[in-house]
C-alpha cells in the first residue's frame, strides 16, 4: 500500500455498540469473504456456509427487534453493514438485504403468534429466505400478477411462476404475494411458503452477466398448499405489505451499490498507485486524479443520501421518495465509478486478474433490482408532482 491507497471508510456511527458491530463485520470479511470471493464467483459457487455463520453471528437479524431474537439496530447502522459486505462481495451483501426483504412482511403485519412461531428461526436459526413479487408477465407492473390462491376451509393453494428470485431454489422460505380476488393491487394477499412445499419446484437458475454465485430463478407453484395461518395480514392487504417492505428493500440496494462502488475506487486508487508510466504512479496525472475526485465525490454524496433516508426510517416518518432517490443515485454512481475504475486500469480491467471488471458486471443489475432505476424516477415524480394525468 502506497501513501496513494485507500483508506477505511470513516464511518459516523451513533453508538459504541454499533462501532463494535462494524469491528465484526470487517474482521468477518476478512477472514471468511474476501479470500473466496473471486475464486467462488467465476465458480458460480453459493456460499451457503457464510450465510449460516452470518445468521450464527447475529446478521442476519440487525433491523428487527430483540423480542423474537432480531439485533435491533436502526437501519443507518444495519445499511452501513450491508455497504461493508456488498464491498466485500456483493452475492453475499445482497443476499443479506433479501433475506431481510422477506422477513419484512412478517415482522410488520404478521400477528404475535406468527412472529413468535416462525421469526426466531427465519432471523437466527440459519434459515434463508426469497421475495415473491415478480411474474414473467409483470416485473415493474406487480399489481398485475396472476399467481393465483384459492381458499379452501383453512387452506390455500396456489398456482403460478414467481421469476427473477433470487435465492429461488434454495430458499427454506419464501415470502410469495398472490392473487386472492379481483384484478388489481386490492386483490392481492401475502403468503409465508416454506421451501420443501410439495408442489413448489424451481426452474434452472438464470444465465447472468454478473452475481453468478448468487442463484436466480423461476419458482413454480402447482397446488401449493397452504395453512390459513401462514398468511401474512389481511386479505387484499398483500400490495400494501410488498410496498412497504420494498421501500426498505431499496435502501439495501442503494447501500450494495456504495459498497461495490467504494471496492471499484479503492481498487483503481491502488491501481494506480502503483503502476508506474513515464517515471512516475500514473495517479500523478492531473486527469487520472480528476477521475479519481469525482468517482469518490458520488460514492460520498450517495452514501449521504441512503444515510438521511435511513434516519428518516428509523425516525418513524415517511421515506419513500427518499428510498427512490437513494435506490436511483447510488446504483446509477455505481455504475459510472465501476465503468471508471475499468478504465483507469486500462487493459488490466478488462481481465479477470483484476476484480474491476466483476464489480462493473456486478453494479449494473443494481440499476435493475426492486424497481428498474426508470421506476424509481416515476415514484419520485409522483411525490413532487403528484400523479399523471390521463
Amino acid at each position: 500500500m502506497t501513501e496513494y491507497g485507500p483508506r477505511p471508510v470513516d464511518r459516523r456511527l451513533p453508538t459504541e455498540e454499533a462501532r463494535d458491530l462494524l469491528t465484526l463485520v470487517r474482521d468477518l470479511i476478512e477472514r471468511e469473504i474476501e479470500p473466496v470471493a473471486a475464486e467462488q464467483e467465476e465458480a458460480g459457487q453459493f456460499p451457503r456456509q457464510t450465510f449460516a455463520l452470518l445468521s450464527e453471528s447475529g446478521l442476519l437479524s440487525l433491523p428487527y427487534t430483540e423480542e423474537f431474537g432480531g439485533g435491533e439496530q436502526p437501519y443507518e447502522v444495519y445499511l452501513q453493514v450491508l455497504e461493508e459486505l456488498a464491498a466485500a462481495r456483493l452475492t453475499v451483501g445482497l443476499g443479506v438485504s433479501v433475506h431481510t426483504l422477506a422477513c419484512h412482511a412478517l415482522a410488520e403485519f404478521g400477528t404475535k403468534e406468527q412472529r413468535a412461531a416462525h421469526l426466531p428461526a427465519m432471523l437466527g436459526g440459519g434459515l434463508l429466505g426469497a421475495y415473491c413479487l415478480s411474474e414473467p408477465s409483470s416485473g415493474s407492473d406487480a399489481a398485475s400478477l396472476s399467481t393465483r390462491a384459492v381458499r379452501e376451509g383453512d387452506t390455500w393453494t396456489l398456482d403460478g411462476t414467481k421469476a427473477w428470485i433470487t435465492h429461488g431454489g434454495i430458499a427454506d422460505f419464501y415470502t410469495v404475494l398472490a392473487r386472492t380476488g379481483g384484478k388489481g393491487a386490492r386483490g392481492i394477499t401475502a403468503f409465508l411458503v416454506p421451501g420443501d412445499a410439495e408442489g413448489l419446484t424451481a426452474a434452472v437458475p438464470e444465465r447472468k452477466m454478473g452475481m453468478k454465485g448468487s442463484p436466480t430463478a423461476q419458482l413454480h407453484f402447482d397446488g401449493v398448499r397452504v395453512p390459513d395461518a401462514r398468511r401474512i395480514g389481511d386479505e387484499g392487504q398483500g400490495f400494501a405489505v410488498a410496498l412497504s417492505a420494498l421501500d426498505s428493500g431499496r435502501l439495501g440496494i442503494a447501500a450494495c451499490a456504495i459498497g461495490v462502488a467504494q471496492a471499484a475506487l479503492d481498487e483503481a486508487l491502488e491501481y494506480t498507485a502503483s503502476r508506474q508510466q513515464f517515471g512516475r504512479p500514473v495517479v500523478d496525472f492531473q486527469g487520472l486524479r480528476f477521475m479519481l475526485a469525482d468517482m469518490a465525490t458520488q460514492i460520498e454524496a450517495g452514501r449521504a443520501l441512503y444515510l438521511a433516508a435511513a434516519r428518516l426510517k428509523d425516525a418513524g416518518v415517511p421515506f419513500s421518495k427518499e428510498a427512490a432517490m437513494a435506490k436511483l443515485f447510488c446504483t446509477d454512481a455505481a455504475m459510472r465509478v465501476t465503468t471508471d475504475a475499468v478504465q483507469l486500469l486500462g487493459g488490466y480491467g478488462y481481465t479477470l486478474d483484476f476484480p474491476a471488471e466483476r464489480y462493473m458486471r456486478e453494479a449494473k443489475v443494481l440499476q435493475i433490482v426492486e424497481g428498474t432505476n426508470q421506476i424509481q424516477r416515476m415514484v419520485v415524480a409522483r411525490h413532487l408532482a403528484g400523479p399523471e394525468t390521463r
